[in-house]
This record gives C-alpha cells, structure tokens and sequence, in this order.
C-alpha cells in the first residue's frame, strides 16, 4: 500500500501540494487527473522521492520513504518521469538493463538478462533492441522508458504522462500493456493522465487533483460524471455510455 500522509510541497509562498492524505491499495491500476498546475506530477514526484514534501510522510508498504536506503526503495517501486532524457547515447537494450541496476549494482546475471528480453518484449521492442534512442522516434523512445521501468521488477509502478509523443495506436497500446502489467504481473501501476477518457477506460481507480489538493477520487463510475468533471475543470463536459465505457465530450 502506499499512504500519503499531511503531505505538503511548497516553494517560497507557492503551494504545489496542499495537506494531502491518500492511500492507495496495492494492486490494479490508480489514474491521477485534474487540470495543469493540479499537483498531480508533485504529488507522483514526493511518493517516490524525487521530491521530499515540505511537511507530513509518504510509506511504501510501511516504509518511510524519505528515511529508508535508495536501493531497497529502487527495489520496491519503480518511477519514470516526463523529463526522461539521457545525456548518454545508449541502445534501447542498454537502457532497458538499467531497470536490473538496483538488484545486480552493474553486475548483471542470466537471470537479469532474461528480465531485460521479457520488458523489452513486453513493449514490443525486438526490432529496435541493437537502435540507438536518438536514432528513434519520440514515441518509440518513450515505450523504451516504460520498458526500462518494467525491467526494474517492482511492485509499484509510477508513471508521470508515459503518453507524451504517443499517437492514438500507441496509446491504446501503452494503456493496454499497464492494464496488463497490473493484472498478469501484479503490479500496482499509478499514472498521470491528461486525457480523462483513457482513465475511464483503464483505471480501477481515478483521484482526482486540484490547485494541490484532492478534489474526489473513486471508481471510474463514480469520477466520470458530468457534474464531477465539469466543476473540476471549468468546462462544459458531457459523459456518455459507449460499448459500456463512460466517454467524456468536451470539444462543444
């Protein structure tokens, strides 16, 4: 489980993430939401330290996440971020086996190769194992990341818009492959999301985030609602039941 207790990040007179209390069960797949400027990635970035909060704690399965070792943290969840580029020019394969780095310290075994063949075919990247990433499109390097991410073997994985430079397939794609990750691998998969129709679709379950705080959170039955969204946003948005999904319009 992963428990966000009194959490508070702020800059000078700015608050990012406001008193936030949140627990999120292990297993299945959690979409953070809510417009720019919500706190959404701050709030991602405090869970896994990338950001210590400026007052309350953050526990991984009872771990303080700000207290404990880096490496048993790197071993329990697993983070990629928005800004994820490399000043380093790596193939895909050598960037997806810094995934085994937190188990192996740079000493990689058979065991840890069979885990960078199993990510990288996960996301379906045998044929641009031996490419360089600068060589690759936006997209193919973002599924790299995500392979890279899976390859470090955790129970929790966090995801900060891994749909950036994605097109609609490879979209479908990447959501598809974390509802995967959560059901067949048992992973704990928690995302940001701008598009709230790819929530609806794949999330167990959707908080939802505003000016650092937490507005509502629940089923996707329960967020994708008219008269949820739309205060959330400011926009007029219309949900609709389509092939058992709710579907959000909001371009009227």
């Amino acid at each position: 489980m992963i428990e966000v207790r009194q959490a508070s990040k702020r800059y000078g007179d700015a608050v990012v993430v406001d008193n936030v209390t949140l627990a999120l069960p292990a297993g299945g797949v959690t979409a953070l939401i809510g417009p720019n400027g919500a706190g959404k990635s701050t709030l991602l970035s405090m869970i896994s330290r990338l950001l210590a909060p400026t007052a309350g704690q953050v526990l991984v399965d009872g771990l303080d996440v700000n207290a404990c070792d880096s490496r048993e943290l790197a071993r329990r969840l697993a983070i990629l971020r928005q800004d994820n580029h490399l000043p380093l020019r790596l193939t895909v394969r050598d960037l997806v086996a810094f995934g085994r780095f937190p188990h192996t310290g740079g000493r990689p075994t058979l065991d840890d190769k069979a885990h960078i063949d199993r990510a990288i075919g996960y996301m379906e990247l045998e044929p641009l194992a031996g490419r360089y990433l600068d060589e690759m499109s936006g997209g193919q390097r973002q599924r790299a990341f995500v392979a890279m991410v899976l390859c470090q073997d955790t129970r929790y994985v966090l995801l900060d818009e891994p749909l950036n430079n994605l097109d609609m397939r490879h979209a479908v794609a990447m959501m598809r492959t974390l509802r995967r990750a959560a059901d067949e691998l048992g992973k704990t998969v928690v995302v940001v999301l701008h598009d709230i129709n790819f929530a609806s679709a794949y999330a167990d379950r959707i908080v939802a985030l505003r000016d650092g705080r937490i507005a509502c959170q629940g089923t996707p039955g329960e967020i994708i609602r008219t008269d949820v969204l739309s205060p959330l946003y400011g926009l007029d948005i219309a949900v609709h039941d389509i092939g058992g999904r709710r579907i959000c319009v909001y371009y009227r």
